[in-house]
């Protein structure tokens, strides 16, 4: 499956004045239309008196879902300049709802438009983003004398741990890139001379930073 971006922690809010309207952006995942749909009600009630509630939100691996809504802006200022945010930024199974607490100052459509996307734009960017890696998960069993080294090795060459369990032997779940996991079946047997066995057991998902 391929990589993608996912909002880094579950939901969060930032927020931003300009020329005297406030611009309130809550981001959430969501894995489910009907779940973005609750949520978006739920800002609708905490912020009925706002002039406006605007969302977008992607859905799917490949945006199978895509949705979006001006909520009483211009047609085109709103909605879909945060729907192009969230599909530039690359992220999936996000909501966006920006709040605009009208200040008395017209902004125009082109600083709806700058406004809206800016705001989802700065927003991701405050609360960080993850990138979702698919990995397999393969159990490595050694005896006791080769744990030492093998634990090591691991932590050195960054492989990361999911599981250890212990019994006549030591049995480490490690997550391995697809693409190389030959490679790295052939590394480990090469250094403990065969003395080392492999099983699979699935696939995980891991979530690491965003550079």
């Amino acid at each position: 499956m391929t990589d993608f971006y996912l909002l880094k922690p579950e939901e969060g809010h930032w927020q931003q004045t300009i020329k005297k309207s406030d611009f309130l952006i809550y981001l959430a995942r969501v894995n489910s239309e009907e779940e973005a749909q609750e949520k978006i009600e739920q800002i609708n009630k905490e912020h009925y008196k706002a002039t406006h509630n605007v969302f977008a939100y992607v859905i799917g691996d490949n945006d199978e879902i895509k949705r979006y809504s001006d909520n009483g802006e211009p047609s085109g200022t709103a909605g879909v300049p945060i729907l192009e945010v969230l599909q530039k930024q690359g992220v999936h199974n996000v909501l966006a709802v920006v709040t605009r607490y009208f200040g008395g100052i017209k902004l125009g459509a082109g600083g709806l438009i700058r406004a809206y996307a800016g705001t989802t734009a700065q927003g991701l960017d405050a609360l960080g983003l993850v990138v979702r890696l698919n990995r397999l998960v393969l159990e490595l069993t050694v005896d006791y004398s080769n744990n030492d080294e093998l634990s090591y090795w691991l932590k050195e060459e960054d492989y990361p741990i999911v599981d250890t369990t212990f019994d006549t032997a030591v049995h480490h779940q490690v997550a391995v890139d697809p693409a190389t996991a030959t490679d790295f079946k052939n590394a480990l047997t090469n250094r403990f001379s065969g003395r080392i066995h492999f099983k699979k057991i699935g696939e995980t998902y891991l979530e690491i930073p965003k550079k």
